[in-house]
C-alpha cells in the first residue's frame, strides 16, 4: 500500500462530522480553560497586591487608626451631651426666673392676707 498526496480515503460523512464536532468541542474547551486560568491569575494578582498594600501598614498605624476612630465616636457623644446640657441650662434659667416671680407673688399675697386679717380684728 502506497500513501501519497493524491491518495484518497473513503470515509462515511457521519464519521467526518463526528471528528469535526470533537475538534470543535476540544478547541472550545481549550479556550474556555485558558480564559478561566487567566481570570484566576488576574484575581490572584489583585489579591496579592491588596495584601501587600495592607501589609505595608505597620501595626502601630493600624492601632492609631483605631484610636482615632474611637476618639471621633467619643467626641460625637460629648457634643450630643453638651447640646443637651445647653438646653437644660436654658430651661433651668427660665424656671429659676419663674420661681423668683412666684415667690414674689406669694409674698405679696401673704402681705395682703396679713393686711386683711389684721384690719378686720382691730
Amino acid at each position: 500500500m502506497k500513501i501519497s498526496s493524491s491518495t484518497t480515503v473513503g470515509m462515511p460523512i457521519k464519521n467526518m462530522v463526528s471528528i469535526m464536532a470533537a475538534v470543535a468541542v476540544g478547541v472550545y474547551g481549550y479556550f474556555e480553560l485558558t480564559a478561566r486560568l487567566t481570570s484566576l491569575e488576574t484575581s490572584r494578582q489583585l489579591f496579592n497586591a491588596d495584601l501587600l498594600k495592607k501589609s505595608e501598614q505597620l501595626p502601630t498605624d493600624q492601632e492609631q487608626f483605631m484610636l482615632i476612630e474611637d476618639l471621633y465616636k467619643a467626641t460625637e457623644k460629648l457634643e450630643i451631651t453638651q447640646e443637651q446640657n445647653m438646653t437644660n441650662k436654658v430651661n433651668i434659667q427660665f424656671l429659676n426666673k419663674q420661681l423668683e416671680k412666684a415667690l414674689i407673688d406669694i409674698e405679696k399675697l401673704k402681705d395682703k392676707v396679713r393686711a386683711n386679717g389684721s384690719g378686720s380684728h382691730d
